[in-house]
């Protein structure tokens, strides 16, 4: 399991702006090492977000999105207290959840 995602979100009226912090190493598998072999592939393959357990975003990620990615993205429909979860799993089985409540 990697390391715990920043998960912000705040709400504006009845839209939600949730910003998310992850930590993976968004590996292509085209880099090679010192000794130069090469690096296998390891990257975020889904990710998937939910307010309150209904899914607002579901996304599918590949190879160019960069190390530590920075997702941000908005939704109608949530309020101040309601619970955002986000879940990725990466192409080695891999998975991360983690919540926040909206402020």
């Amino acid at each position: 399991m990697g390391n715990p995602m920043r998960i912000r979100a705040s709400a504006t009226g009845d839209v939600v702006e949730v910003k998310v912090l992850m930590r993976h190493d968004m590996e292509t598998g085209q880099r090679k090492d010192a000794s130069g072999k090469a690096i296998p592939a390891h990257f975020i393959q889904k990710l998937v977000a939910k307010c309150n357990d209904k899914v607002v975003l579901d996304c599918l990620m590949g190879t160019s999105v960069s190390k530590d990615p920075f997702l941000s993205f908005k939704f109608k429909g949530g309020k101040k207290g309601d619970k955002i979860n986000v879940t990725w799993h990466d192409n080695q089985g891999d998975s991360r959840s983690d919540d926040a409540v909206v402020s």
